[in-house]
């Protein structure tokens, strides 16, 4: 008997991948510096809500993956390339209106963060993406189902990125509450703008990686 008969993935890929879902979640991103700008915006409770969005939107592509729908939308160009041209425009529009909030104070969360993060997760190709190019490669098919270990991966992929989604978002609050501080509460406006910038070129530069 081999090491690790019985369990429906292979053991000695699940470090392999732990590893490469950290690495992946810890590449500067659409997400990542959303969630800063967001939180040094409106606060840590505004980011949390946005990380369940997210979380939500990779949850959501992690089973359309496994049933198979992932494929069928990374085979189909059209819908690709809609995807695609959505998923930056809207982050084009998250750095418009976190640059026109940037000096407001009194912006009120409530269910916005949540469904924005979401949003910018479902309309992210790179999302869509990832279970179908990525996956496929942890996984042997001479164990349980490709759908049991989709998901198994899936789910250990999604602890992750809300681990370091949470992390993003603690960090930024640390940071505002010390910009807040007195005179250095102007530094707080300027460093908002300047991440609503950052969303900016994230789409430009999400537009030019994810052509085919």
């Amino acid at each position: 008997m081999t090491p690790g008969d019985g369990w429906p993935v292979d053991p000695a890929m699940i470090a392999p991948f732990l590893a490469a879902m950290a690495l992946v979640e810890l590449t500067p991103g659409p997400n990542m510096v959303w969630l800063a700008v967001l939180t040094l915006a409106q606060g840590r409770a505004s980011g949390l809500r946005a990380v369940a969005g997210v979380t939500l939107g990779l949850a959501i592509y992690m089973t359309a993956a496994a049933f198979g729908v992932g494929s069928a939308i990374a085979a189909a160009p059209g819908l690709y390339d809609l995807l695609r041209l959505a998923g930056v425009v809207y982050l084009l529009w998250l750095a418009i209106d976190a640059w026109r909030d940037a000096d407001d104070e009194d912006v009120q969360p409530g269910a916005t963060p949540f469904v924005r993060g979401l949003v910018a997760n479902l309309l992210n190709p790179k999302a869509a993406l990832f279970y179908v190019t990525l996956l496929p490669g942890f996984i042997d098919p001479a164990r349980a189902p490709f759908r049991t270990q989709a998901l198994m991966f899936g789910a250990s992929h999604i602890v992750i990125s809300v681990i370091v989604h949470a992390g993003i978002v603690f960090g930024a609050a640390h940071v505002a509450t010390w910009l807040a501080r007195g005179a250095d509460a102007w530094r707080a406006v300027r460093l908002r703008r300047i991440a609503a910038v950052g969303i900016g070129l994230v789409a430009i530069w999400l537009w030019w990686e994810t052509r085919r």
